[in-house]
C-alpha cells in the first residue's frame, strides 16, 4: 500500500494531504513543501515487536541544588533570562531582521567569554571576516570568543563536542542543515532535526546554546511551533526601526518569570542597557491634550509610558481606527463602552492612538489610560501633568483593579509624580506620598475629569 504524502507550509508549519499555491492557514504564497516521513525499521509495524532497554530512574531526594547561573554583566540580560545563564540549556531568540539580534548575541557571547565561560559564535549566515569586523565596530575585538562559519549540523556538532564549549551560538537555525533529511534548509523537516539536536546536545554535554530564529510577516518565529516547545526559554527582540529603542521579552522561560523584559538602547557602540526605562520613555513627553502616563507592569517591572491620542473630524463616511502599539480590537471595545455608558460618542470622528516609544502594552489595566486619552483629546483638554492613570474597563462601564499597584505607585513617586487615577478598589499605599482619585465608574470618572467642557 502506497504511503500518503504530507505537504506543510514552511511559513506556520501547517499540514495538509495535498498541494497548493497558497497556505489555508497563514495564506502565505509557495510556502507549501512535501515532507518525506521519518523512515520506520524494515518490515517493523510497532514498537511492540522488539523490546527496549530499562532506563534507570532517579529519585527526588537524590537532586541537589539547583544549578549555578553565570551572570554576564549586563543587567537588562540577566533579568530576562531569569537571573543568569543556566548549565545545559537551550534557547531561541527571534527578532526582525536587522533588528540587531547579532549585535546583541555577540555582545552577550564577550561578555560571558570575560567572565570565564569558554564561548563558540557559529554564524551561517556570515562570514568569520564578516563577524569580526562587527566586533571591532563594536569595540569587542580583543574579547576570547571563538568564531566559526559553517551550516552542516554534523560538523557544527563534532566542533562543539570536541571543543567543549561553556556557550554556544548558532546564528541561525534556519540556516542548519542535517545531511539525512531530504530538504533544502530552512524547511520544516530541517528546522525541526536542527533544533532537536541541538538541544539534545545541550542537555547531555552541559552546553548552554542559544539559536537565532527568523520570524515571520506576523513577527512569530518561522517553521514548526513545536522548536518552541522544544527550548527552555524563548526570546524576542522587538523594536521600532524609527526609535532607538530595543526591547528584549522574554515569552516562555523554564528558569525564571515569563513576560519579563529588557530594554536596551541602539547606540553607534552597539546595544546599551536602559536602567530605568520609566524615565527614558517620559523624558520628551509635554502635556497636551491626548497624552497621559499609564503606570504599566512588563513582567515583574513597573514602567510608565506615554499613551497619546488624538481625535479629529474624519472626511470619509467611515472613520478611521488606527492603532500603533496596542490591540486594536480592545480601542474598539472601549469606543464603544464611552459611547454606550458616558454619553461620548465618536461617530464621524477619526480615532489615532499610539504607545510613545514604541512599547507594545497587552495588560488590560491600560484601559483606564486609554479612555482618559480619548476623552481628552476630544475635548481638547489636558489632564494634570503629574497624574498616572491604570485600572481595566468592564463592559458595564465599571472600573477594575489591577495586580501589583503597590509597585506601580512607588515607581511613579520615584519618578516626581504627584497624583493617581485608580479604582475604587485600589489601596493607596502611604509609602508613595501620591494624593489619589479613585472614581466609582467610567461615567464618574468623565463627568469629574471634563464634565465642564463636555
Amino acid at each position: 500500500m502506497a504511503k500518503s504524502l504530507t505537504y506543510t507550509c514552511n511559513e506556520c508549519g501547517a499540514s495538509s494531504t495535498k498541494w497548493s499555491g497558497q497556505c489555508d492557514a497563514c495564506q502565505a504564497w509557495n510556502s507549501i513543501v512535501e515532507e518525506k516521513p521519518l523512515a520506520a525499521g524494515p518490515g517493523k509495524k510497532s514498537l511492540g515487536a522488539r523490546r527496549g532497554k530499562a532506563i534507570p530512574l532517579t529519585d527526588l531526594a537524590t537532586i541537589g541544588e539547583a544549578p549555578p547561573r553565570t551572570m554576564s554583566g549586563v543587567g537588562e540580560l540577566d533579568r530576562v533570562l531569569g537571573g543568569g545563564l543556566v548549565k545545559a540549556s537551550a534557547l531561541l531568540v527571534g527578532g526582525d531582521p536587522g533588528i540587531g539580534k547579532s549585535t546583541l548575541l555577540l555582545q552577550a557571547a564577550a561578555r560571558f567569554a570575560r567572565n570565564g565561560l569558554k564561548v563558540i559564535y557559529i554564524s551561517g549566515e556570515e562570514s568569520t571576516a564578516q563577524v569580526q569586523m562587527r566586533a571591532r565596530r563594536l569595540g569587542l575585538h580583543e574579547s576570547p570568543v571563538s568564531l566559526a562559519s559553517e551550516t552542516n549540523l554534523r560538523d557544527i556538532l563534532t566542533t562543539l563536542e570536541a571543543e567543549k564549549p561553556d556557550f554556544a551560538i548558532i546564528d541561525s537555525i534556519q540556516t542548519m542543515w542535517a545531511d539525512h533529511v531530504d530538504s533544502a534548509p530552512g524547511s520544516v523537516s530541517q528546522v525541526r532535526t536542527c533544533a532537536h539536536e541541538l538541544t539534545t546536545f545541550a542537555k547531555t554535554h552541559d552546553v548552554a546554546i542559544v539559536m537565532v530564529g527568523h520570524v515571520t510577516k506576523e513577527g512569530a518565529i518561522a517553521g514548526p511551533r513545536v522548536v518552541e516547545h522544544m527550548v527552555d526559554t524563548v526570546l524576542y527582540f522587538e523594536g521600532e526601526r524609527g526609535h532607538q529603542f530595543r526591547i528584549l521579552r522574554s515569552v516562555k522561560n523554564r528558569f525564571g518569570p515569563a513576560d519579563e523584559i529588557g530594554v536596551f538602547e541602539m547606540t553607534g557602540k552597539g546595544l546599551a542597557e536602559v536602567k530605568n526605562p520609566s524615565a527614558l520613555f517620559l523624558s520628551e513627553r509635554s502635556p497636551a491634550p491626548g497624552s497621559v502616563v499609564f503606570g504599566g507592569l512588563e513582567g515583574t517591572r513597573p514602567m510608565l509610558c506615554e499613551i497619546q491620542a488624538l481625535v479629529a473630524p474624519s472626511p470619509h463616511s467611515q472613520p478611521r481606527r488606527s492603532v500603533v502599539g496596542w490591540d486594536a480590537g480592545r480601542l474598539a471595545m472601549i469606543l464603544a463602552v464611552l459611547e454606550s455608558r458616558c454619553g461620548v460618542p465618536f461617530t464621524g470622528l477619526d480615532v489615532y492612538l499610539n504607545v510613545a516609544g514604541g512599547l507594545r502594552i497587552t495588560e488590560p489595566a491600560a484601559d483606564l489610560a486609554v479612555a482618559a486619552a480619548l476623552v481628552s483629546a476630544r475635548e481638547d483638554a489636558a489632564l494634570p501633568k503629574e497624574s498616572v492613570i491604570f485600572g481595566e474597563i468592564s463592559l458595564s462601564g465599571a472600573l477594575r483593579p489591577v495586580v501589583q499597584t503597590e509597585n506601580r505607585l512607588k515607581e511613579a513617586a520615584k519618578l516626581g509624580f504627584t497624583s493617581a487615577i485608580t479604582p475604587q478598589q485600589t489601596k493607596q499605599v502611604a509609602a508613595s506620598g501620591l494624593s489619589m482619585r479613585q472614581p466609582r465608574d467610567l461615567a464618574s470618572f468623565v463627568e469629574e475629569v471634563f464634565g465642564e467642557r463636555k
